[in-house]
């Protein structure tokens, strides 16, 4: 079908192709060579602006004033270190002219040189020629100590000589100090010249010591030593309040910081370890003493947050001082409360005139004291919450002798925690009555009703009360916080944790009540039955409906073993019991249908239903009986149009109840374990087909044919009599013959699986005869022409193929 040219004709054809090659190729040279010109002089621009530069100026990395403030700092240190190295070591080879002479005209030199150095405007050389100067004022006054004073004493000449030395610096700063410059100006002396700023803060400095040296010179003892700590602190805090001058007021603010604290720190020492108020007052007044410079110094604070944490402080340190005070006074086990009693006093000045950053931070102190007495109080109320778990070992024990042995058989007591219920009982009042802003209202409230209720439990054990006593008040309180949670209205209703801790609170209440309840039989079975009722009648509020219900269908689950237990029935027979618990969330759910109570009415049925299962597995029957009965119970479930699911589970639990009834009568035929579920799922199946004919067999009949047909098969190949497999084929077949009358896939391919796989087990033992009377290589032959077979059949259509590819070539 292709023409082919003539061989002269074809190379003509080809010349002239070829001469249009080298053509389009000229072109297309020199189009590039255009395109490389383009390309290079940006290039060439480019390489011409990297070209490197003048190297940048170097700049400094140190300021001209930081180097000349490094070098006067250094300079002056090593004058103070040398003038200190004359005065120790080099002051014996002097005489007393020499010496003064030296060391005076040093000083007055040093002093003194500021004056002109000033006027010359370099003040920050004439700070540090005056440091200079000051620190040997410092050796002058040591000197003169060796000359003159050696034989007295050196804290009383010490503290002479700070007031002396502070006394000078002061008079040198405020002749040649500062004034407070306006903002952008250079701080200046009187007669309008650069000022220095040393003298006045190392004066101030200075100032910090000469009481508490008084007292070292006097041999007084702590009290007096924490009481010239305290004096100093008040006289910094004067300072820092009224002195103008910036770096004055900083070094006076964290002095009377420093000094305050100590001296809070050992009058608080004393008063803990005071042994009567003879000692205790004493201690007392010194942290009143400091409490007063903390809230006087809180009132003149310039900046409220500063005046808030001054008050905090302030507030803390008096409630130390008079609790310490009426520790001396009470005994061990009233220790906390006394303090309780001095922190809530300070909640009274909320209704004083004093500023609102203070009273906001006296509440804070008040609010931290209680805080720190509930957490003292707390682990006995866990005791007696708590306590109780140990009573499921010991059910039935018998009535403990008091409140306090029922909670602690596994727990200990806690030590001086007689007071402890009413610590909290005190904090809950204060939280109901003290309260009163809208945002807190409902918090303080719930706290409130929380510690009432750890209070209530606490109480009967720290009282020693009788353990029918302790019964009675755990659940009044039970039935106080339950009836909280449902009646009292929050101020916001969808935020305030009021219901809530309610009824959480009744939840864990219950709880230690039914566990202290164990120890006597008569206890447990009333106090089931009332928390059951208690919880009935709170389901019906909307609130803490769906908790409730299930809280009053577990105790009366609860009650149910109890019950059983009581009348001396074994665990199975209980069981029965148990049951009704369930049958009647069964019936209560389809009376509360749609309703918030539906779903936890019924998994609390369920669980009490699985509970019921759990106490008969020991006895198979009687399991085999319980799982048809609850079996029963999901059918009637199933009946209501939102729960036709639960029908699959009837189906489940009839079937499990069978199985369970065969093993007990030691049946072990699969058949009978298999065909109940066949039977059912057959008609199941043949319900569907004939609603729906759309539905495939496989659907309708495939698993219920599947769950007798493959465990029979089984069952046949591992049988060595005769009746199953022949029993099996005939069924096999009669369904193969029946899927061919009525064209379904799943009996038709089904039973003939079974009925091959079943002939094949009969005829197993005369293939194996077959197979031994073969010679050895029959089989590799076998397999050899089956390969051969199978080689020639790849060959053949391997040639089909090329034939049409030929054709097709042709065709093109």
């Amino acid at each position: 079908m292709t023409h082919i040219p003539p061989p002269i004709e074809e190379l003509r054809l080809v010349d002239g192709e070829l001469r249009q090659l080298d053509l389009r190729r000229a072109q297309l040279l020199a189009r590039r060579a255009w395109l490389v010109g383009v390309l290079q002089a940006p290039s060439a621009r480019a390489q011409a602006a990297r070209q490197p530069g003048p190297p940048p100026a170097r700049r400094p990395e140190a300021t001209a004033p930081g180097v000349q403030n490094l070098l006067l700092i250094l300079g002056g240190t090593l004058l103070t270190v040398a003038a200190l190295a004359f005065t120790l070591v080099s002051w014996g080879s002097l005489g007393i002219a020499g010496r003064a002479s030296v060391l005076g005209a040093v000083t007055v030199a040093a002093l003194g040189a500021p004056v002109p150095l000033l006027r010359r405007g370099l003040r920050s050389t004439a700070e540090s020629v005056a440091g200079l100067g000051l620190a040997l004022t410092v050796l002058d006054a040591y000197a003169l100590y060796e000359v003159a004073f050696a034989d007295r004493s050196g804290a009383g000449y010490a503290a002479v000589a700070s007031v002396v030395l502070a006394s000078v610096w002061a008079g040198y700063g405020s002749v040649l100090g500062a004034r407070v410059p306006s903002a952008g100006t250079e701080p200046t002396a009187g007669g309008g010249r650069p000022a220095l700023r040393l003298p006045l803060p190392a004066a101030m400095a200075m100032a910090q010591s000469p009481l508490l040296l008084w007292t070292v010179a006097a041999g007084a003892g702590a009290r007096t030593s924490a009481a010239a700590l305290l004096v100093t602190a008040a006289l910094d805090a004067a300072v820092a309040l009224r002195v103008s001058v910036p770096s004055v007021r900083l070094v006076a603010a964290v002095g009377a910081y420093g000094t305050g604290a100590w001296g809070t720190l050992a009058a608080g020492v004393l008063l803990w370890q005071a042994t009567g108020p003879g000692t205790a007052a004493p201690a007392a007044a010194l942290l009143l003493l400091a409490a007063a410079i903390a809230l006087v110094t809180a009132r003149r604070a310039p900046g409220p947050d500063l005046a808030t944490a001054l008050a905090v402080a302030g507030g803390l340190v008096t409630t130390g001082a008079l609790g310490g005070l009426l520790r001396s006074w009470l005994p061990d086990d009233w220790t906390v409360p006394g303090f309780l009693l001095c922190g809530v006093a300070l909640a009274a000045t909320v209704r004083t005139g004093l500023p609102e950053p203070m009273r906001r931070g006296l509440l804070l102190a008040s609010a931290a004291v209680q805080a720190l007495a509930v957490l003292w109080a707390l682990p006995v109320s866990l005791v007696a919450v708590l306590g109780p778990v140990s009573r499921v070992a010991h059910i039935w024990s018998g009535a403990p002798a008091d409140a306090r042995a029922a909670v602690t058989v596994d727990l200990p007591w806690p030590v001086h925690a007689a007071a402890a219920p009413l610590v909290s009982a005190v904090v809950a009042v204060v939280l109901a009555l003290a309260v009163r802003a809208p945002a807190w209202r409902d918090r303080a409230r719930a706290g409130s009703l929380a510690l009432a209720w750890a209070t209530a439990f606490a109480l009967p054990a720290a009282l020693e009360l009788p353990y029918a006593a302790a019964l009675s008040v755990q659940a009044l309180a039970t039935v106080a916080v339950l009836a909280a949670a449902v009646y009292l209205r929050p101020a916001e209703p969808f935020l305030s944790p009021l219901p809530l801790v309610g009824l959480l609170l009744a939840l864990a209440g219950s709880m230690s009540l039914a566990l202290l309840s164990l120890a006597s039989e008569a206890a447990t079975l009333g106090v089931l039955a009332a928390l059951s009722v208690l919880f009935a009648v709170a389901a019906r509020r909307p609130r803490p409906g769906p908790v409730a219900v299930a809280a009053a269908l577990t105790w009366v689950t609860a009650l149910a073993c109890a019950g059983g237990a009581s009348l001396g029935w074994q665990p199975e027979h209980t069981a029965l019991l148990v049951l009704v618990v369930p049958a009647g969330a069964a019936l209560l759910a389809a009376r509360v249908d749609g309703s918030p109570l539906t779903v936890p009415v019924e998994v609390t049925g369920a669980a009490a239903a699985l509970l019921a299962v759990g106490l008969t597995v020991p006895d198979p029957p009687m399991l085999a009986l319980l799982l048809a009965l609850c079996g029963v119970i999901a059918a009637g479930t199933a009946i209501r149009e939102s729960r036709r699911g639960v029908g699959w589970a009837a189906a489940v639990l009839f079937v499990l109840a069978t199985w369970v009834r065969l093993a007990s009568w030691d049946v072990g035929s699969p058949e009978a374990y298999t065909v109940p579920v066949t039977v059912p799922a057959l008609i199941l199946g043949a319900v569907r087909r004939r609603k729906d004919a759309g539905v495939s067999s496989w659907t309708a009949y495939g698993a219920g044919l599947s769950a007798t047909l493959v465990p029979s098969l089984a069952a046949a190949w591992a049988d060595a009599h005769w009746l199953r497999p022949l029993l099996l084929g005939a069924a096999a077949l009669a369904l193969t013959l029946l899927g061919a009358r009525h064209r379904l896939r799943a009996p038709l391919v089904l039973g003939g699986a079974v009925l091959v796989l079943d002939a094949l087990h009969e005829l197993a033992p005369y293939i194996a005869q077959v197979a031994d009377a073969l010679p050895r290589w029959v089989l590799p032959a076998l397999a050899g022409l089956v390969l051969l077979a199978l080689g020639a059949t790849y060959e053949r259509r391997i040639r089909d193929a090329r034939r049409v590819r030929e054709v097709l070539g042709r065709m093109l």
